[in-house]
């Protein structure tokens, strides 16, 4: 299928854009760039119910936490999505990501955790690693302080954050707790490195290619890590029984989109009860071009229904 004429008209007006790539910038003006884009191109006034800033304390400090209650909640626990956003482990925050969480909250009926974990290169590997952990156990553990149903808890982000996501799964296993429910992998990394067809077929495809990925690499990955350990690549992991079901999102035109579909067959191969969305013409990550395509809106709401059904299941 040929990539989405309004997917290559986005790629077309950004190859005209005259200000240089994320890759060639310093961090503070690429997360600039980044915000300004997703203040663009992201969701619009989205209504939730309500919206709080919290923080909690994390491995290394305070963690910042933005909770999205739908509207009409009442005062019941609610299911949980904690969510982890995209951008590489660099570039995005709470703010980017806001409209991505208004409308998931919207379309899911659940509390949406938003968790500002420590981006690099100031905090590389493992530091959003152990950030996303903590934020989902301490989420658990404050389930009645924060109207959560602690029997109810998912996992999601998109891209890097899809990454964080399967990685927490991962862990939560082994460390027999938090117990999460569901996981909602958009786009994930999970293999450094690895020889994907999809890697070298759309390798200059301009909204992830291949200089962004270094460039992410060189950020995060500190000098001398073992590109093995499962929680940067979660496709090497050695076991992926018992992991919570799982709704995973692919898109046709993304680097990455046959690392994710490995990942889900992984799961799937071992029992987990896996949903695997495909959007054949489509970017990594689209996601969040909701004023730039339909399609965006469209598949995030599934996904936010999709997770509404897993934890109405438990």
């Amino acid at each position: 299928m040929p990539l989405d004429p309004l997917a290559k008209a986005f790629l077309d007006q950004l190859a005209a854009t005259p200000s240089p790539p994320h890759w060639q910038l310093p961090p503070t003006a690429a997360r600039q760039a980044f915000a300004a884009m997703m203040a663009m191109v992201g969701p619009k006034d989205v209504p939730v119910g309500k919206i709080e800033n919290i923080s909690m304390p994390g491995p290394e400090g305070d963690l910042r936490l933005r909770i999205y209650t739908p509207v009409a909640a009442g005062g019941e626990a609610l299911p949980a999505v904690v969510y982890f956003h995209g951008g590489g482990f660099t570039v995005g925050d709470l703010d980017s990501h806001d409209g991505i969480c208004r409308l998931l909250a919207s379309e899911s009926g659940a509390r949406v955790v938003a968790v500002d974990y420590r981006r690099a290169p100031e905090h590389k590997f493992p530091a959003a690693v152990d950030d996303a952990f903590a934020a989902t156990c301490w989420i658990e553990a404050n389930a009645a302080r924060l109207d959560v149903d602690a029997n109810r808890i998912a996992v999601g982000g998109d891209s890097a954050g899809g990454t964080l996501a399967a990685v927490v799964c991962q862990s939560a296993k082994e460390k027999n707790g938090p117990k999460i429910g569901a996981q909602l992998l958009m786009f994930p990394l999970t293999q450094l490195g690895g020889a994907f067809k999809s890697r070298r077929e759309f390798a200059l495809v301009n909204v992830l290619d291949q200089k962004i990925l270094d460039w992410i690499y060189r950020n995060y990955i500190p000098p001398g890590t073992d590109s093995n350990d499962p929680r940067l690549s979660p496709l090497l992991a050695k076991d992926f029984s018992g992991l919570p079901v799982a709704y995973v999102m692919l898109a046709g035109y993304d680097p990455l989109h046959d690392e994710g579909l490995a990942y889900a067959e992984k799961m799937r191969a071992t029992g987990v009860d896996v949903t695997v969305v495909d959007y054949p013409g489509m970017l990594h990550d689209f996601v969040c071009l909701q004023a730039v395509l339909p399609q965006a809106h469209a598949a995030l709401s599934a996904a936010a229904k999709a997770l509404r059904r897993m934890l109405e299941a438990r």
